[in-house]
C-alpha cells in the first residue's frame, strides 16, 4: 500500500504517464478546475498512486497538514421507516415495528442529558422516516436541547426526512426550514443523497425525494446563512459517470451558494439488505474515490473519511489520499453501518485513540466544532 511518503508531484508528470493524465495533473498543479470528462478520465483511466499524488497536493494546499475530528454523538429516534430503500440494513417497516425502536422526545433528552458534562460540542440526530416523528416532534426535541444546553450544536435530518415532515404539515421547504432553525437547528449532516441519477435512484431508493428536491432544500437551507455536508453513496450498482454527475451537482450548487463545508462518500455495505449479492468495493477503490473526490469537488474546503463506515485503518490510510477529517469520537451511538457490516461494529474512540492514529501518519491532530473552527491543536497539547 502507498504511503504519504511514496506519493510525489514529479510521478504525476513523469514520462511513463499518459498525455490525458499528465494534461489532467498539469492543471491540478495550476490550481485549475477539471472537466466532467477528466473526472470519468481518472475513474477509467488513472490508478491509486496517480489520483494521490494529485489529491494529496490539493489536501495540503487547501488544509495544510492538518486533519480534523470533533466531540459528537448520534441520536438515532428511530430505525423504523416508511421507505424501503434496497441498500438498506438499519431501517424496518412499520409493520415490522416490533424489531426496531421509536424514541420518544423525552427519551432522546435522556440520551442527551448523558453527556452532561462531558466536552462534546454535537448532537447529530438523523433515523427513519415514521408519521409520529413530524414537525411538532422535532420543534419540541430542538427547542429542548437548546434549553437544556444552548451551545450544544444540533446537526440534523436529511432531506428525506424533511420533505416527509414538511409534506405532512403542507408547508414549503422553505416554511418549514426557517421553523427548525427558530427551533434550535444549527445545521444539516448531508445523508439521503445516495446517488443523483433518477433511474439509479428510483431503483435503489425509490419514493424517497428526488434529486432535485435533495439540492433544493440544501440550497434553502445555505440562502439562511447555514451550512451543511454532503455524502454520495458509492460501490454498488452506479457507474463512474454516475458518480462524477452526483459530485457534479453538488460542485455546481456550492459554486452558487458555498454552504457546504464538506463532503463524505459513504461506502455501500452488502449486510442484511436487498443488496447483498452486490459484492462491495476493495479498499483500493475506497481510497480511489476519496482521491477523485478530492480532485473534483475544487470548491469544497474538506472531504471526510467516516470511520465508522469504512473502519479506521482504511480511514488512516484515507489521510493519505485526500481525506482531512475523521468525524469523532461518535462514542458508540450509531447503528446504521455495523447494522450492514461495517469492520466497526461498535463504534467508538477516544480522543488519545483519534490523536494516535492521526500522527501515526505524519498528521497533525485538530479538534474541530462542526463548522470547523478550531477548538484544540493536538500539535501543542496532549490529549
Amino acid at each position: 500500500m502507498l504511503t504519504h511518503a511514496s506519493l510525489t508531484p514529479e510521478l504525476a508528470l513523469s514520462s511513463n504517464i499518459p498525455d490525458n493524465l499528465k494534461a489532467i495533473a498539469t492543471k491540478v498543479y495550476a490550481g485549475q478546475r477539471i472537466t466532467f470528462e477528466e473526472g470519468l478520465t481518472l475513474y477509467k483511466e488513472a490508478d491509486l498512486a496517480f489520483v494521490g499524488t494529485l489529491a494529496n497536493f490539493i489536501r495540503e494546499k487547501k488544509n495544510g497538514n492538518y486533519v480534523y475530528f470533533n466531540h459528537n454523538f448520534h441520536v438515532e429516534p428511530t430505525n423504523i421507516c416508511v421507505y424501503t430503500c434496497s441498500f438498506c440494513s438499519y431501517s424496518r417497516l412499520i409493520k415490522q415495528r416490533e424489531q426496531g425502536w421509536e424514541l420518544s422526545v423525552d427519551q432522546i433528552m435522556d440520551v442527551i442529558k448523558k453527556y452532561d458534562g462531558q466536552a462534546v460540542t454535537e448532537v447529530h440526530i438523523t433515523g427513519g422516516v415514521v408519521p409520529k416523528q413530524d414537525l411538532n416532534f422535532y420543534t419540541e426535541l430542538f427547542t429542548r436541547i437548546k434549553k437544556h444546553r444552548p451551545e450544544l450544536h444540533i446537526k440534523a435530518l436529511t432531506p428525506v426526512e424533511f420533505h416527509y415532515i414538511f409534506k405532512k404539515a403542507k408547508l414549503s421547504y422553505a416554511e418549514g426550514l426557517k421553523i427548525m432553525r427558530e427551533a434550535g437547528l444549527d445545521s444539516l449532516p448531508g445523508g439521503g443523497a445516495e446517488i443523483f441519477d433518477k433511474d439509479l435512484r428510483d431503483k435503489i431508493a425509490g419514493g424517497k425525494c428526488s434529486s432535485e428536491e435533495w439540492l433544493s432544500i440544501h440550497e434553502i437551507w445555505h440562502g439562511m446563512g447555514a451550512q451543511s455536508n454532503a455524502t454520495m453513496l458509492y460501490g454498488h450498482i452506479e457507474t463512474f459517470e454516475h458518480r462524477v454527475d452526483h459530485m457534479d451537482r453538488l460542485r455546481n450548487l456550492q459554486d452558487k451558494t458555498k454552504g457546504f463545508n464538506a463532503f463524505i462518500p459513504l461506502k455501500f455495505r452488502n449486510k442484511e439488505n436487498e443488496m447483498a449479492h452486490v459484492p462491495e468495493v476493495s479498499v483500493i477503490e475506497d481510497l480511489r474515490n476519496y482521491a477523485i473526490a478530492r480532485i473534483y469537488l475544487d470548491n469544497f474546503q474538506h472531504i471526510k473519511a467516516y470511520w465508522a463506515m469504512i473502519g479506521r485503518n482504511t480511514a488512516q490510510l484515507s489521510l493519505n489520499f485526500g481525506t482531512d477529517d475523521l468525524d469523532g469520537t461518535i462514542d458508540d451511538t450509531t447503528k446504521i453501518y455495523s447494522m450492514a457490516g461495517s469492520e466497526e461494529q461498535n463504534p467508538k474512540l477516544s480522543t488519545s485513540q483519534l490523536v494516535d492514529l492521526i500522527k501515526a501518519v505524519g498528521r497533525i491532530p485538530v479538534e474541530r466544532d462542526t463548522l470547523y473552527h478550531i477548538v484544540k491543536d493536538y500539535s501543542l497539547v496532549q490529549p
